[in-house]
């Protein structure tokens, strides 16, 4: 396949692919670096997928294993959302709470919890990805999955309870 072709049949496609990585993971330059990764894997995969029936579908399917690939890895959760306690008291206003205050918070307290409740809430919860999703990109069973989310979630209700509690007084 020709640069011609590459581009006639993966460039209209661009949107989409973007679209979809910004959605998975919620950051714009993250998103643009996995799509030009993206596109140097189909680009070294060219001559192979000229057999492909429906481009569009191929480069979304890889674009979102890329994406599921980078969020399994736990550094990346790491590394995006850790914010230490001290910014997220400096973040929120001291005259009452809002909706977007409440969210922030709980992002907070996702950031704090231990990594495998972390990418199987974010995965869960966030990323709106199904059980079995979530079962295939950490590699753990139903049962493991089920109990750390649950774990999450308590320890979120608690924490979020807690905070609200302190700055009511």
């Amino acid at each position: 396949m020709d640069a011609e072709s590459f581009k006639r049949m993966f460039l209209p496609c661009h949107a989409k692919l973007y679209g979809v990585a910004c959605r998975l993971l919620e950051n714009a330059e993250d998103a643009e670096d996995l799509i030009q990764e993206a596109y140097l894997k189909l680009w070294s995969k060219r001559e192979e997928l000229t057999l492909i029936s429906n481009p569009e579908a191929f480069a979304v399917t890889l674009v979102k294993n890329m994406c599921f690939d980078l969020l399994r890895s736990g550094k990346y959760l790491s590394d995006r959302q850790h914010l230490p306690l001290t910014e997220a008291q400096n973040a929120l206003p001291a005259d009452g709470r809002d909706a977007k205050d409440d969210a922030q918070l709980v992002r907070m307290l996702i950031a704090r919890l231990p990594q495998q409740q972390r990418m199987v809430m974010m995965l869960r919860d966030v990323k709106g990805c199904s059980y079995e999703e979530v079962e295939r990109l950490t590699g753990l069973n139903a049962v493991n999955v089920r109990v750390l989310l649950s774990r999450a979630r308590k320890k979120i209700r608690e924490e979020f309870t807690k905070w609200n509690n302190y700055e009511s007084r």
